[in-house]
């Protein structure tokens, strides 16, 4: 019997699995997927605070980002600069691979080719049911489990834990460019409704082209490929599309008997942008820490784990509120609204003003976010909204 086993394999799981074999814990990694660092519907941006804080190795990095430029609905344009890089363009695939063969530098065993069917919580143990259905069943037992499927995992609701109710779904292609140097970010509700587009160089002449929405993201997708086309930005919008479920809240509770969640299965993800990242890698280490201490104690009850919820919600649940917050704030706007709002950014110096603020961070946008709506330039405008209640009230 292991000690842990952590369903899935990809970074998040593969960084819980990383600290608790350092502990001294025998664990095994369940993953689906037949290899390990392959394709991933990301576009793969972290803070370089993310790059430090986990030690990425240089050699995962595309780019590094100091620069976006930012465009309304009528293609106004604030363009966020900074000497210091902010953020880093990574190969997703290989940052995968990375975390992988570091656990298993540690001793961690990895099966593949290994979809979890089911999850048996006993009083001694966890006994998890792997296979492809028609070919028979494989079971392994250990004394706690760790679900880092990615979002939408059936596991989770079996588990008793529920559900993410509040989701969007991300589209993205990899594409030829021309000229495209630095991150682009294209705003409006005809182009992504309630949400984003982007286009991110990351090899020279290849970028990743994509946005977030609630439905018919490849309909939008391809317009906006249409529409770069016809600029020169890029060379052909005959691509391969992605499609990955991005979920905009976390789940109400993220811990039972000997089980806990982690990562964008969890729902740990920046609600503004839908990056999950940073976030599932630091809950990753939540986890383990909580983790590693009910199994010396050898209490895995669901009373003794819950410290997990109540660490990682201290860490991130404020900027979790804040920016669900700030999402449906942006939702309630026009496009002419947003318009609005750039011209008064750039005729009361607010971007020359955000762009000197030593809290402004590519992963905590909670006081930027207050500091916009609070701002006296922007006031009268987002107060004509009927926004919703802030967050705690």
């Amino acid at each position: 019997m292991y000690d842990i086993a952590v369903i899935g394999g990809g970074p998040i799981g593969s960084r819980v699995a990383y600290r608790l074999a350092g502990m001294g814990y025998d664990t095994v990694v369940v993953e689906q997927k037949d290899r390990l660092g392959g394709p991933v519907c990301c576009t793969g941006i972290i803070s370089r605070e993310c790059v430090d804080h986990f030690a990425i190795d240089n050699n995962l990095i595309f780019r590094q980002a100091n620069s976006a430029s930012v465009f309304s609905p009528s293609g106004k344009l604030l363009r966020l600069w900074r000497q210091e890089p902010q953020a880093c363009i990574i190969d997703r695939a290989a940052f995968d691979l990375a975390f992988a063969n570091r656990a298993q530098e540690r001793g961690v065993k990895y099966l593949l080719n290994s979809p979890v069917r089911a999850i048996e919580v006993r009083d001694d143990s966890v006994r998890i049911e792997s296979g492809h259905f028609g070919v028979g069943s494989d079971f392994i037992q250990a004394r706690a489990a760790v679900v880092a499927t990615g979002p939408g995992s059936g596991l989770v609701e079996e588990l008793g834990l529920g559900k993410v109710s509040d989701f969007a779904m991300g589209v993205q292609a990899e594409v030829e460019t021309s000229g495209v140097e630095e991150v682009e970010v294209y705003l409006g509700q005809k182009l992504a409704p309630e949400f984003f587009a982007w286009l991110v160089p990351t090899s020279p002449n290849r970028a990743l082209v994509g946005l977030l929405a609630r439905r018919r993201t490849g309909f939008y997708l391809k317009r906006l490929m249409a529409s770069l086309a016809a600029q020169g930005k890029i060379i052909s919008d005959e691509v391969e599309l992605s499609f990955a479920g991005v979920p905009l809240g976390p789940l109400a509770k993220t811990f039972t008997n000997r089980i806990v969640v982690v990562g964008s299965a969890a729902g740990q993800v920046k609600p503004t942008t839908g990056g999950g990242i940073y976030y599932g890698l630091l809950c990753a280490d939540i986890a383990a820490d909580n983790l590693g201490r009910a199994l010396e104690s050898d209490d895995l009850s669901a009373k003794n784990l819950s410290g997990y919820q109540k660490d990682w919600r201290k860490r991130l649940g404020r900027e979790l509120r804040l920016g669900h917050w700030s999402r449906k704030i942006y939702a309630l706007m026009s496009d002419r609204r947003i318009d609005r709002i750039f011209d008064i950014m750039k005729s009361s110096g607010i971007d020359e003003e955000l762009l000197k603020a030593d809290d402004l961070s590519f992963d905590w946008h909670g006081k930027v976010v207050l500091k916009l709506i609070g701002h006296q330039a922007l006031s009268r405008t987002i107060k004509r909204m009927r926004l919703p209640f802030p967050p705690g009230r």
